[in-house]
């Protein structure tokens, strides 16, 4: 990740005026991609720290654990 964001700077401090129309399209289309990589990486690297704390339960396993209580209680 640290060297996609290097690249960029790279690109950010590059003269982008001494570039034909081609070359600042490649460019373009380059940060794009990287862009879109970065926030990919990013939504996964979130989904992997929330992914972890979700619980499921079915509607059987509430009444069982109701039940339970009930008795216990």
């Amino acid at each position: 990740m640290s060297i996609l964001i290097a690249r960029v700077e790279t690109i950010k401090a590059m003269d982008i005026s001494a570039l034909s129309s081609s070359e600042r399209k490649e460019l373009r289309n380059e940060l794009r991609a990287i862009k879109s990589d970065l926030k990919e990486r990013n939504k996964s690297d979130l989904k992997s720290i929330d992914g972890g704390g979700t619980i499921y339960l079915s509607v059987g396993a509430i009444i069982v654990i109701i039940l339970l209580l009930i008795l216990l209680l």
